[in-house]
C-alpha cells in the first residue's frame, strides 16, 4: 500500500507540477507579447507560437516521465517494442496530417511568409484578415466581420497567399471612375485629386528625387474607353491596408457628390437600338 500511495502520490504530483508550469510559461510568454506588440519593430510571432505550444510539449514531457515511473507501462512498452514496426506504420499514417500540420507550422515559424499581426488574404478562398495565433496544429485569422477563421497549417502552406504587411505596409490603391463621354475630362481630375488631397489617410510616397522633379502627389491616368464611360485611374498612397479602404470609401462619395454638383455624369449602361423599317412586299 505504501508503495502504491507513493507512485500515485507522484503521478499526482507530476500532472500538478505540469499544469501550473504550463500556466506559469503560458503568462510569461502573454507578457512578453504584449511588450512586443506595443513596440511595432518586434516580432511577436515566435513568441506566440511558443505559448500555444508549450503546454503540448510540456503534458508529452509528463506523459512519458509517468510511462517511465510506472511498472505496468513498462512492460506493455517492451510488448509493444516487439511489435514496433507494425506500431510506427499504424501510428504514422493514422497521424500523418498532424505531423504534417506540425512541420507546416515549424516551417511558418522559420521562413516567415506572415507573422502574427500580418493582414493577408487567401486568393483560392477569397479570405482576408489579420493573423492572431500560430499553432502547431493551425493558424487563425480574425476576418473584417471579427469571426475567426481556423485553417490547418499544411494547407496555408500550400495556397497562394496576399500579405499587405510583409516588408512594407503602405498601400498604393487604384481609385477608379468612369464619366460619360459628354462630360469634361479635365474637370474630373481636378474634383478626383482635391477629393484625394483633403482625406487624412492620404500620404505623399514620392521620393527626394520626385519631389525635386515636381511629381504630381496624385497620379491620374485614363485607363480606357469603355462601351458608355471613360475610365479615369487615380494612383493614392496609404500608410496601411486598413486606411487605404477608408480612403477608397470616402472618396468614392465626396468625388460622386462633387460630380453631381459639377455637371459630371457617371452614366448608368445603356445601348442604342436601331430600328429599320422593313422591304415592301413585292406582290
Amino acid at each position: 500500500m505504501e508503495i502504491d500511495f507513493l507512485y500515485w502520490g507522484s503521478v499526482f504530483g507530476i500532472v500538478i507540477i505540469s499544469y501550473f508550469l504550463s500556466l506559469i510559461v503560458r503568462r510569461i510568454l502573454s507578457r512578453i507579447i504584449r511588450k512586443k506588440s506595443d513596440n511595432l519593430k518586434e516580432d511577436p510571432t515566435k513568441f506566440v507560437f511558443l505559448k500555444n505550444s508549450v503546454s503540448f510539449i510540456i503534458f508529452i514531457i509528463a506523459l512519458i516521465i509517468i510511462f517511465l515511473i510506472t511498472p505496468a507501462l513498462n512492460d506493455i512498452g517492451k510488448g509493444l517494442f516487439a511489435g514496433a514496426g507494425i506500431m510506427a506504420a499504424t501510428i504514422g499514417f493514422a497521424s500523418q496530417k498532424a505531423f504534417s500540420n506540425i512541420l507546416s507550422g515549424i516551417f511558418i515559424l522559420i521562413f516567415k511568409p506572415f507573422s502574427v499581426q500580418d493582414t493577408i488574404e487567401i486568393k483560392t478562398d477569397n479570405l482576408k484578415g489579420v493573423v492572431e495565433e500560430i499553432t502547431l496544429r493551425h493558424t487563425v485569422i480574425r476576418d473584417y466581420e471579427n469571426r475567426r477563421i481556423v485553417i490547418p497549417n499544411s494547407l496555408i502552406s500550400e495556397t497562394t497567399l496576399l500579405n499587405s504587411s510583409m516588408t512594407d505596409e503602405k498601400i498604393k490603391k487604384h481609385v477608379e471612375f468612369g464619366i460619360s463621354y459628354d462630360s469634361d475630362i479635365d474637370l474630373a481630375k481636378k474634383i478626383i485629386k482635391e477629393e484625394i488631397l483633403k482625406h487624412p489617410n492620404f500620404i505623399d510616397n514620392r521620393s527626394d528625387e520626385e519631389r525635386e522633379q515636381d511629381f504630381p502627389l496624385v497620379s491620374m491616368r485614363l485607363v480606357s474607353l469603355g462601351d458608355f464611360s471613360v475610365n479615369i485611374r487615380a494612383y493614392v498612397w496609404a500608410r496601411s491596408n486598413d486606411e487605404a479602404f477608408v480612403l477608397q470609401c470616402d472618396v468614392f462619395e465626396s468625388v460622386k457628390k462633387r460630380f453631381d454638383k459639377e455637371g459630371v455624369e457617371i452614366p448608368f449602361p445603356y445601348r442604342t437600338l436601331v430600328f429599320k423599317n422593313k422591304p415592301d412586299k413585292i406582290d
